[in-house]
């Protein structure tokens, strides 16, 4: 049963705006229609589970399947059928763990090294022709804060005992699960 969290300090108006905007954002992000626009952009024939576990891939050393799942909040077997589907198109090899040869690590090929920087450099593309009129001074402030924002909200998930999970393609931080 679901338990409310006790009653604290009511929330600023500028937190609320953020957080409407962050989830505006995800939404917007999140929604098929940009995915397949972003994917024929960047001449991707891949679904957005792939391109997520492609991105976490590259934004790290490789990782097991069982790491992979955790950083990115899904079931192992997820993962499994994932990597399978992805070792059949070329996008990413399995290797041996040097701490316990009986496991293996997912990595990038060449070829999946390649997508991913095409995922992108397209989806950074979108976004400098959604950004054209802001200043080179507003970009440099809204990444440093962005940047900022994000780095707090990891200290925060440490600070909890949440598990800080890595977000794909974001340059290697992360966000409370």
């Amino acid at each position: 049963m679901f338990t409310p969290p006790p009653a604290a300090a009511p929330v600023s108006p500028d937190t609320a705006g953020i957080e409407r905007a962050l989830t505006r954002i995800a939404y917007l992000t999140g929604r098929v229609r940009q995915h397949d626009r972003l994917m024929a952009m960047a001449g991707v024939p891949l679904d957005r589970a792939a391109v997520a576990l492609l991105r976490q891939i590259a934004e790290s050393d490789p990782l097991r399947p069982g790491e992979l799942a955790a950083r990115l909040g899904v079931e192992a077997s997820h993962i499994t059928r994932q990597v399978q589907h992805l070792e059949k198109a070329g996008y990413v090899i399995r290797v041996p763990d040097p701490d316990d040869r009986r496991a293996q690590r997912i990595q990038l090929t060449p070829s999946g090294r390649a997508t991913v920087d095409r995922i992108r450099e397209a989806s950074c593309r979108a976004m400098q022709v959604a950004l054209a009129a802001w200043s080179p001074e507003e970009l440099r402030q809204l990444a440093t804060l962005f940047n900022r924002m994000v780095d707090d909200f990891i200290t925060h998930a440490d600070e909890e005992g949440l598990e800080a999970t890595p977000v794909p393609g974001d340059g290697g931080a992360s966000h409370p699960a």
